[in-house]
């Protein structure tokens, strides 16, 4: 059934379809829109499930932590400086080997307070043991939201599926809205491979003495390592039913193309315009939007890259003193054999928009210089401002 949903509520129409069981949160712009809508769910019974309202960020990945551990589905959001606050929980919460789905709305750190779109906030917890999802648009936000239970229940990783604020947030649009009935057929009840029981009394997340905690280390980075398989598994099942699938990678028009811009989010939606431009120009260009950042898609990344002359990457993102984030890992995936250049640009922080002259200059410049500069290089900056 096709319906007028905002990103975030595309996200709360996929918890409830899921028939999640916990939600805890703790509003903050700008996922609000997602937990103000479950609550209402929970409220009126389209979602049989208890919604917990605590008092930080921290306590609600604590809740859903300790809810998941008890063997049944959980959902948490979050943005910005509130993602920050449960840094530690997100270790535990991966370390637990826990099925945990959280949504994550791309907000900017501050100071300064700024409440835009910018990747910063997800990609700090990179390393957190977090399988990371990023989308596109409201659709893909419904349908990444079904397909992450699936995946966090077979590798027992948690997932993030991440979303730009207010340009897919807050933005309406057509989204096709499933049956509860086809959307049971593929996700079935939550079957724990563990969970806390007072008739099997165990210990969880005790403590682990050098003699075991590598290996549990080494587990978790071999459930990683099983990720794209099993997502391409699920997502063929996805298509079967639903008519939909997005890949860990998105490429388009990438199989003749000398340049290929590598973007991600709701960018790639302003890219794909300029690449048509482009190609009407006479020039062969391409885009590869990255939807799975975590784990890092490496042999989609060689395969479709693997013919182009430059490579640029558009950062929505910074770590400062390295640059921008997605390039750092493109570079670090290619060494494996394609010796293609990656130039480096940064834009879009903190809200500010990414242009059809935005990309078109990423392209522009690309071309017209012979190899990378060492460091990121920065578009839109006003330079009047940095005096």
């Amino acid at each position: 059934m096709k319906t007028l949903l905002e990103g975030s509520q595309a996200c709360a129409e996929a918890v409830r379809l899921a028939r999640v069981q916990v939600v805890s949160a703790y509003p903050i712009t700008p996922q609000t829109h997602i937990v103000e809508e479950l609550a209402k769910f929970c409220s009126d019974g389209s979602l049989n499930g208890r919604f917990l309202c605590v008092e930080s960020e921290h306590s609600a990945m604590a809740a859903v932590i300790g809810a998941a551990a008890g063997g049944v589905r959980t959902f948490t959001a979050s943005s910005s400086q509130g993602l920050a606050l449960m840094h530690e929980m997100l270790h535990w919460a991966a370390g637990g080997r826990l099925p945990i789905v959280m949504a994550e709305v791309n907000r900017a750190l501050g100071p300064g307070w700024n409440l835009w779109a910018d990747q910063t906030d997800s990609l700090a917890q990179r390393d957190t043991g977090w399988i990371q999802l990023y989308c596109a648009d409201g659709q893909e936000v419904l349908d990444t939201t079904l397909q992450a239970y699936r995946l966090a229940e077979a590798v027992n990783l948690p997932v993030m599926v991440i979303l730009d604020a207010f340009f897919l947030s807050h933005t309406w649009e057509p989204v096709d809205l499933p049956a509860q009935e086809e959307v049971d057929q593929f996700l079935p009840p939550y079957a724990p491979r563990f969970r806390m029981d007072t008739d099997h009394p165990q210990s969880l997340h005790g403590v682990a003495p050098i003699g075991v905690y590598m290996e549990m280390r080494r587990s978790m980075q071999l459930a990683m390592e099983a990720v794209p398989e099993l997502l391409e598994r699920i997502e063929e099942e996805f298509f079967a039913r639903f008519g939909r699938r997005y890949g860990p990678v998105d490429p388009y028009l990438c199989d003749d193309a000398d340049v290929i811009l590598v973007t991600s989010g709701t960018a790639a939606g302003t890219a794909r315009v300029v690449v048509d431009q482009l190609r009407a120009e006479g020039q062969k260009a391409g885009l590869l939007r990255i939807r799975m950042f975590r784990p890092f898609p490496v042999r989609s990344v060689h395969e479709v890259l693997k013919s182009a002359q430059k490579v640029a990457v558009l950062d929505r993102n910074c770590s400062f003193g390295a640059g921008g984030i997605f390039a750092s890992e493109l570079r670090s995936a290619l060494q494996g054999g394609n010796p293609v250049p990656v130039y480096s640009y940064i834009a879009g922080l903190g809200g500010r928009d990414i242009t059809v002259e935005t990309i078109r200059d990423c392209f522009a410049l690309t071309r017209r210089t012979d190899r990378p500069a060492i460091e990121s290089v920065w578009l839109g900056v006003k330079e009047e401002l940095l005096k």
